[in-house]
């Protein structure tokens, strides 16, 4: 049986909040994407006016998204069991 899994990316896509939010909500879904425990990432905003970048942290039914400091690119990391990692960067557009 496979034990815990983390898939990764660093990237320059840049996100919109209500985008994320619909991201992050998607995750649920077992039988697409694998059992996902917990997402995090730190990812520059869709509005380049915006003042700091958008972080962000997801367990299965709480989502938390936040304004935090800007840093050299935009990272995420997802970590569960049986993750479909093709699905995943299809979702986060990677």
């Amino acid at each position: 049986d496979e034990v815990f899994v983390s898939c990764g990316a660093e990237t320059t896509v840049r996100f919109d909040r209500a985008a994320l939010e619909s991201m992050l909500t998607a995750l649920c879904d077992e039988g697409k994407y694998g059992t996902v425990l917990r997402a995090k990432g730190i990812v520059a905003p869709a509005d380049s006016a915006s003042e700091g970048w958008i972080h962000f942290d997801y367990t299965p039914g709480e989502q938390n998204i936040r304004k935090g400091p800007a840093d050299y690119t935009g990272r995420l990391c997802v970590i569960g069991s049986h993750l479909d990692e093709a699905k995943l960067s299809a979702l986060f557009g990677l």
